[in-house]
């Protein structure tokens, strides 16, 4: 065993030692930090009921798990090998049976509940009083009062469902990862040089220039997606969505089938809710959210389908008129849709996401990223430096106007084989005090973006389409709720505590500005020419903002129903697949039906690899948040920084420490209304 101070696992003194991390810390240092926390929660329990000598050292131990448990987690996420995989899953057990053992154990939940009715209690900070009442909720969820079978079952469940979440993940990687295509000239007509050159880069690696094949594509997004937009070639374009569409399914390897997965994931998720007396698991998990009810969420997620319906109706009878009349596509197949769309787009509206994608190269967009958050906010944000896990990585560090530090970032922007897909923010640093001192938070962000393309006239940026600007918005805002909280307590500082549900509101607010002239202006320059984007082309931008807006809402409607209904009224008893139910919300939701190979719900991460099983409907919820809350700013200038205080002050610096309800209440002066969304989306007038 190697010495605690060898260790870079056990060393908190800063930032993560990514440059010295090594598979064979992980178990070492694991181990001892859950026999630290072991050791402190059985002093904890003899201790006196007050946050000094029991809460607090509790949430020391327990930080000190989290942090290494996460740097672990996260080079899992983003550089997988088969030496990381295997130690974090051989690890994954041991980490989910503390956390199990912590929320059951029946004297700590009475320590607390002690804490809770006596008179110390109405002296906590406001912040440490809402810890005290999340520690109580969650030990209830945590099988806390059950009896001690129901708590070996309970603690059995977690270790599985972890363990089947981890492999979901593993196994679309590695079904992605194993597709690979390589196509002649002729065969990628229509698709858009840098695209190209990428391509050609990709299949130089592999050596595959023979016979004339030197382009190769693979089903990671940057090399998927103009594929499917731009590829005349229709038999291309059909084979890259058979293979995306089938993927960690029972077309492929037999151990990368998904399917096996979520028939036991789901029956699984319902034995834990029967467990602790709720019907399903969606009852569980909507406690700690905003919504109530999986009625009350289905009743929502159809309301706005009723008002999508029609616009993405007439959506798909344009796509299949114009598919027929001008692209000489009798039938419009699934590997049809992007393909068609991009030139209906680019006929009605004169413009490409090619096109435009010219205007947004990397240091560009970074650089108007952080004069929003910096003109808002009152921040300065300067490039720093900081172990990493990848050269292409960037860290960044964020300073009041007085000079003094506040957060931290890392910034992991392009696809690589070992990171897994999408795009997302996680924690690495909490702010909380300590010791008189201030922590300050430290985040990582991730994307999935195409990376510079070296060439003879000398390197290019990476090139963004404005799809991914936005996308970049939308982790930086999860990023800024993260790294601007004023909360000074490890659980509700931050994103730490905030409602799953209320959690999208500062992301989804970011997009906004992507569609500010203002904004735009400042953060465009031609790749070629060194020319800010032209206003006629932003015109046409905005102009196309919402084009197929109602089939893109019904498409994640369709997604919420599905997980809400798969984790309330679907009986995985009854013998129906996850499947098949998918295929009955779509009869009711969809109004473009894929073909019957497809497999949608094997690759999808959110719910059966990630944290929003019963919550996906989230995304269109906290929208609604973030639609007027930023009609607030349209309304006051959306650069207006006395405004953007007031964003920083109510929502994004009370992190947990409250209701989000309150904290929009605090912010906007009313309850939230749905008009906003529906404005923004072009479903009622402006």
């Amino acid at each position: 065993m190697l010495p605690q101070d060898k260790n870079p696992l056990l060393d908190f003194s800063g930032l993560p030692r990514f440059a010295d991390i090594k598979p064979e810390h992980v178990a070492p240092a694991m181990d001892q930090l859950l026999a630290d926390g072991r050791a402190t929660t059985e002093a904890a329990v003899r201790a006196k009921p007050t946050w000094d000598q029991f809460v607090a050292p509790l949430e020391d131990a327990n930080e000190r798990i989290g942090r290494a448990w996460g740097q672990v987690a996260h080079l899992h996420a983003v550089m997988d090998s088969p030496p990381l995989r295997e130690v974090y899953n051989a690890n994954l057990p041991k980490v989910t049976k503390y956390w199990t053992e912590l929320g059951q154990n029946q004297a700590l939940f009475e320590k607390y509940k002690a804490l809770r009715s006596s008179s110390e209690f109405s002296k906590l900070s406001s912040p440490r009083q809402k810890i005290v009442e999340n520690a109580l909720r969650d030990f209830r969820l945590g099988g806390a009062e059950l009896p001690p079978e129901k708590k070996k079952r309970y603690a059995e469940i977690q270790e599985e469902l972890a363990g089947l979440s981890a492999k979901f993940s593993e196994n679309v990687l590695d079904a992605t990862n194993a597709f690979s295509i390589y196509v002649t000239k002729e065969q990628t007509a229509g698709i858009p040089d840098d695209v190209l050159e990428a391509a050609r880069e990709a299949a130089q690696k592999d050596e595959k220039q023979t016979d004339g094949k030197g382009w190769k594509f693979t089903l990671h997004m940057p090399s998927y997606l103009p594929v499917m937009q731009y590829a005349d070639d229709r038999a291309l374009r059909e084979k890259m969505y058979h293979a995306s569409s089938t993927r960690a399914s029972e077309f492929g390897k037999a151990e990368w089938d998904n399917a096996p997965l979520i028939a036991r994931i789901v029956p699984l998720r319902r034995e834990i809710a029967r467990l602790l007396g709720y019907q399903d698991f969606a009852e569980v998990s909507l406690v700690p959210k905003m919504a109530k009810s999986s009625s009350q969420v289905l009743a929502f997620l159809d309301d706005l389908a009723r008002r999508a319906r029609p616009f993405a109706e007439k959506d798909v009878e344009e796509l299949k008129t114009f598919a027929r009349d001008e692209l000489d596509l009798q039938d419009l197949h699934a590997w049809d849709v992007a393909y068609a769309s991009e030139k209906l787009r680019a006929k009605r509206y004169s413009f490409s996401d090619q096109e435009v994608k010219q205007y947004f190269p990397e240091d560009v967009v970074v650089r108007g990223l952080f004069r929003v958050a910096e003109t808002l906010y009152q921040v300065k944000i300067h490039e720093a430096k900081a172990p990493l896990w990848h050269p292409e990585v960037r860290f960044f560090e964020v300073r009041d106007t007085t000079g003094t530090a506040i957060g931290q970032f890392y910034m992991d922007l392009y696809a690589r084989e070992t990171k897994r897909g999408g795009a997302w923010m996680d924690d690495a640093i909490s702010r909380r005090r300590k010791r008189g001192q201030i922590q300050n938070p430290v985040a990582y962000l991730n994307c999935n973006f195409s990376r510079p393309l070296s060439s003879p006239s000398g390197n290019k940026p990476a090139l963004f389409t404005h799809d991914e600007v936005l996308t970049l918005f939308h982790e930086f805002g999860h990023g800024l709720h993260h790294l601007l909280t004023r909360v000074e307590d490890l659980g509700v500082s931050g994103i730490n505590g905030v409602e799953w549900d209320a959690v999208e509101l500062p992301s989804q607010f970011m997009e906004n500005f992507c569609w500010e002239w203002d904004v735009l202006r400042e953060m465009t320059r031609q790749v070629d020419t060194g020319l800010p984007i032209p206003k006629v082309l932003f015109d046409r931008m905005l102009a196309a903002k919402n084009f197929q807006s109602g089939l893109a809402m019904l498409r994640q409607i369709e997604f919420a129903v599905f997980d809400m209904r798969l984790h309330s009224d679907f009986d995985p008893a009854a013998g129906r697949s996850a499947l098949a139910l998918l295929e009955e919300v779509r009869k009711q939701v969809a109004v473009l039906h894929p073909p019957a190979y497809n497999r949608f719900p094997n690759s999808f991460g959110h719910i059966f690899g990630g944290g929003y099983a019963a919550g996906y409907y989230s995304y269109k919820w906290a929208e609604v948040l973030s639609a007027d809350a930023y009609s607030f700013f349209e309304e006051n200038g959306v650069l207006d920084p006395k405004t953007g205080a007031r964003f920083r002050d109510e929502i994004l610096a009370v992190g947990g420490s409250r209701p989000a309800a309150e904290s929009f209440r605090a912010f906007r002066g009313r309850e939230p209304s749905v008009d906003a969304l529906l404005r923004h989306n072009g479903m009622i007038a402006a």
